[in-house]
């Protein structure tokens, strides 16, 4: 036994790299995380709104006089009932056709097409009936129209 491990001994071992290891600098890749970020920022551009779209801010001149308006005329008032009937400046119609309301609408306004109509509809009128009114107005070519609504009131308060 003693001859073997002589002869093992003298056997030719590996040798030991002790040599120190070139050390390598880790990476990034960073051309994907710049492809990643810049979609995620043209997705955003695109699917978001702007609030001032389409907006134009104006600042007016001063001046010392301001010349007065003329006094404008009463609006036109339209009143949907909520059994679909129609108003106009208070008088009620007849019936509840589009071809009476826009009768009663031309025998009011006559040619004046600027004047303001305000719409006002009860708050369990069918919303056909707010719309048909609507149409007629558009039709006859006013182009100031607007909704009459109260502010709610808080809840809690008398």
């Amino acid at each position: 036994m003693p001859s073997r491990l002589l002869r093992d001994a003298n056997a030719r071992l590996p040798d030991m790299n002790l040599k120190p290891r070139t050390h390598e600098e880790p990476e990034i890749n960073i051309v994907s995380l710049i492809d990643v970020v810049l979609l995620l920022v043209v997705f955003f551009m695109l699917s978001s709104r702007f609030t001032d779209e389409g907006r134009l801010r104006v600042h007016l001149p001063q001046a010392s006089a301001v010349p007065q308006a003329k006094p404008a005329s009463e609006p036109l008032v339209v009143t949907v009932t909520q059994q679909g009937s129609y108003r106009v400046n208070e008088r009620e119609l007849i019936n509840s056709s589009q071809d009476t309301l826009r009768a009663a609408l031309l025998k009011e306004a006559g040619t004046n097409r600027n004047q303001r109509v305000t719409v006002r509809a009860d708050a369990r009128a069918t919303h056909q009936s707010v719309i048909s009114a609507m149409d007629v107005l558009g039709r006859l070519g006013f182009a100031e129209i607007n909704i009459a609504t109260v502010k709610e009131e808080p809840a809690g308060k008398p």
